[in-house]
Parts: structure tokens; C-alpha cells; sequence
């Protein structure tokens, strides 16, 4: 009986060489390798979510959308098709610096729907941001009033075990309280980006090792996003409470 042969790996350095990117019109780089499922429309339309007033913090940054990143010791290696020999040691995503730029390679078949490559590369734009451009300062304001007012849950696990620490009131409390600020920051930055490319329900997001932030706390700050970052031209923000009943 013969065996599907195995699949090719390359490096990150010969991806990034026979892959040159595309530049969206909100300026993010990126480019797709291998076999990968999410449809050429929909990746297209994934990065054309991300307004252009994030997308400018973003400089000197490419995505490259494979089917699996996989470590292998202190390497990483890029796979042409998914492999289940290589899954095992695969990861979501690798931000790697490649001479004067940051490449992240994202892992779209360990995932396969495009709701979870989108929240992917979502989660890395929104840590990005922060890393580049800080917190904003309205956001903070809003997100700390939301927890001085004991608001339930939180959007990441990051965020709960940050916040749990910087409202204890011990000796390293302001820097939790930054820390936290920071992962609620990009959270809600990633499921806004969210929520301008797909129809989410809010609770598909749940997580088992934190309660999920309550609703109109986490609407609350989806709104503040909205108005930090205005979605682009082509794609709108909102918020629904209820889903709208199906037509018979």
C-alpha cells in the first residue's frame, strides 16, 4: 500500500523570497503560500477590514497566511499543505524578524474555518497596536471604570488574571493594572476587527478558563474602538442584543 508523501517544509526566509506581498488599500502587507482553504475573496476581504488608522501603526510589518508553522527545535519551518506528522508540533502563529521587517506567519489549517484564521490574525493586529502605539487613553478611563464598577468577566484570559492582581492592592498593583489595560485594549480591538469582517455571536467567543466579559460592558467598549478607529469605507459596526428571527 503506498503512503501520501510527506509534506515539504521550507524555511521562513525562502516563504518570504518566493511570496512577494500584496499591499491592501489600508497599507497592510501580506501574501499567501501553499494549500491553504480560506478563499483568495475572503482573505482579501479579512485584511481590507482592518481600518487604516490601525493598519498605519502596523509599518514595516508582513502577514503570510500557510497551512502550518511548525517548530522544530530552536527552528521554525513553513509547511506546503497540512501534514497531521507536523501538526503536533505546529503553532497558531510566528512573529519572525527578517532582515529590516516583521513577518508573522499565521497557520490557517489548524484552524480551517475563517472565523477562527480571522480572530488569528485579528489577535495579532490588536497586540501589535498596543506594542507600537500604546493604550488609549479614553479606552483605559472606560475599561477601569467598567471594573471599579465590578462588571463581570473579562475578554481574555490575560486580561482576567491581570485585573485580578491589580485590584488585590498589592505592592506591584499599578503595574498589573497596565497590564491589564493593555490586554483589554487589544482584545476588544481584535473582536471589533472582528466584527466588521463577519456576523459574530458574542458568545461564541466563550472561553472554559474565564467568564466572558457581560455584554453591554463589552458593547461599551466596542463602541469606544469604533470611535478610535472608524471602520474603512465598505464595512460597518453594530450592535445587535438580540438575533433577528430567521424568515420562514
Amino acid at each position: 500500500m503506498s503512503q501520501a508523501a510527506s509534506a515539504i517544509t521550507r524555511s521562513p526566509a525562502e516563504i518570504v523570497q518566493n511570496n512577494p506581498v500584496s499591499q491592501a488599500p489600508n497599507g497592510i502587507c501580506y501574501a499567501r503560500s501553499g494549500e491553504i482553504t480560506i478563499a483568495e475573496a475572503d482573505l482579501d476581504r479579512m485584511i481590507a477590514a482592518v481600518p487604516t488608522a490601525v493598519a498605519s501603526a502596523l509599518s514595516r510589518k508582513a502577514y503570510y497566511f500557510v497551512p502550518l508553522t511548525v517548530t522544530q527545535g530552536e527552528d521554525t519551518v513553513i509547511a506546503d499543505r497540512y501534514d497531521v506528522a507536523l501538526s503536533d508540533n505546529a503553532v497558531c502563529h510566528r512573529n519572525l524578524v527578517l532582515g529590516d521587517a516583521q513577518c508573522v506567519f499565521i497557520s490557517t489549517r489548524l484552524m480551517e474555518d475563517k472565523f477562527s484564521v480571522a480572530f488569528e490574525f485579528y489577535i495579532n493586529v490588536g497586540h501589535a497596536l498596543v506594542e507600537r502605539a500604546g493604550v488609549s487613553h479614553n479606552f483605559s478611563e472606560l475599561a477601569w471604570q467598567q471594573v471599579e464598577a465590578g462588571a463581570r468577566g473579562e475578554t481574555s484570559l490575560d486580561a482576567w488574571e491581570a485585573r485580578k492582581f491589580a485590584t488585590a492592592h498589592g505592592v506591584d498593583a499599578e503595574k498589573f493594572k497596565n497590564e491589564y489595560l493593555s490586554a483589554s485594549f487589544a482584545d476588544s480591538i481584535s473582536i471589533y476587527l472582528l466584527s466588521l469582517y463577519l456576523d459574530v455571536d458574542y458568545y461564541d467567543l466563550r472561553e472554559r478558563d474565564y467568564p466572558l466579559l457581560a455584554p453591554a460592558a463589552m458593547a461599551e467598549r466596542l463602541r469606544k474602538i469604533a470611535e478610535i478607529f472608524p471602520p474603512n469605507l465598505g464595512f460597518d459596526f453594530n450592535i445587535y442584543y438580540r438575533r433577528r428571527s430567521e424568515p420562514r
